[in-house]
């Protein structure tokens, strides 16, 4: 694969090195093309926009599994993960079990659940910094509705093992969710395969659309006990019925009028997806984190990072030079020398994508 083909197609490459694409991936080309060819169709008049919706769950679909009616678009992860959460019928004494320390957006509409009396089991990482399935387990019993995680955490870049947790959780007659943010489009992942019920995930980051546009995966077993918090003109086939009678499929959860424009947009980057091949780009990122890893590890920097098992492994890479103060001062030494990273939880992470190159990663080890 000639990954440097693709470098004129984000021209970030052009202004420094970048990587920070776990925080967002910036825009392309492709995507910014189309995104030109909708404002100059919508000067003269509207877009097909039943055609649109029906392109990105088709696309989506073919990346991840499913069929296109078993994808609701939506406008964030956070967004999806509230709607399995709002929408399930909890009763007294239900509960659900997820990690803790997950990103908020994940984590928020759980935390709500408590207001209704819902038990919210929080399963902290392991002092290597893991969620491992055994520890979710201990926490499942038959009074658990739904097993939830990121498939691979924000912080540390731990990537969870799906299909034993989706095992877990259905071993148990619970639902498994899975916020895909930092997995989807980076790592090869089927929702059939990994037995996974609710994906959601937004597309601004490794599936290279811009912010405002996401989905929610829901297989039948999960649109069977989870009802549409906020239905709109796209959740129901008759606008004009006295009794609301929801779609059969996914779409029952779509709201009101989405941003057109954005996902129509982002049918291009879903495409660069599939073109590139996402297998492609995972063995990508990976030879370039392990060129990271072995530059820190002669650097003597402290990885946070699960990093000694390769199913464990990610597209992200968090390390820390020593105190608080010492990975605020790197983080700002990097970005005056135009080299993009984040840092989150005190520490700094890293997180490259396929059109990065090893000059980058060398520019970036030379000057912490």
């Amino acid at each position: 694969m000639d990954f440097a083909a693709y470098r004129e197609v984000f021209p970030v490459t052009q202004h420094g090195v970048y990587l920070n694409n776990a925080a967002e991936t910036p825009l392309n080309t492709r995507v910014r093309q189309r995104l030109e060819e909708y404002l100059q169709v919508a000067s003269d008049a509207p877009q097909d926009k039943p055609s649109i919706r029906y392109a990105v769950r088709a696309a989506l679909s073919d990346l991840f599994g499913g069929v296109p009616e078993d994808y609701a678009l939506v406008t964030s992860t956070g967004v999806g993960v509230g709607i399995a959460a709002a929408g399930y019928h909890w009763q007294p004494g239900d509960n659900v079990v997820l990690p803790a320390n997950e990103h908020w957006n994940s984590t928020f509409p759980w935390l709500r659940l408590r207001q209704r009396g819902v038990d919210v089991r929080l399963v902290p990482p392991d002092a290597n910094q893991r969620i491992l399935p055994e520890a979710i387990a201990a926490r499942v019993d038959n009074h658990t509705r739904i097993v939830a995680t990121t498939a691979v955490r924000f912080n540390t870049g731990f990537r969870a093992n799906l299909k034993a947790l989706s095992e877990i959780a259905h071993s148990a007659g619970a639902l498994f969710l899975v916020d895909g943010i930092q997995a989807t489009g980076v790592i090869p992942l089927n929702v059939q395969e990994e037995g996974i019920d609710l994906l959601t995930c937004a597309g601004f980051k490794w599936l290279l659309g811009m912010p405002g546009t996401g989905f929610l995966y829901a297989n039948p077993a999960a649109r069977e006990r989870i009802e549409p918090v906020m239905p709109g003109m796209f959740a129901a086939d008759n606008h004009y019925m006295r009794d609301l009678h929801y779609f059969p499929d996914a779409r029952r959860y779509e709201t009101g009028t989405i941003a057109y424009s954005l996902f129509h947009a982002w049918t291009a980057g879903l495409e660069l997806l599939k073109e590139v091949g996402i297998s492609n780009i995972h063995a990508r990122v990976l030879e370039l984190t392990d060129r990271i890893i072995t530059g820190l590890r002669c650097l003597k920097a402290n990885l946070a990072s699960p990093v000694d098992c390769l199913q464990e492994r990610s597209a992200i890479l968090a390390f820390s030079v020593g105190s608080d103060a010492a990975n605020q001062e790197l983080l700002e030494k990097l970005q005056a020398g135009k080299i993009r990273v984040a840092l989150r939880d005190g520490r700094i992470r890293v997180s490259p994508n396929f059109f990065n190159n090893e000059a980058e990663v060398d520019r970036f080890l030379e000057a912490i």
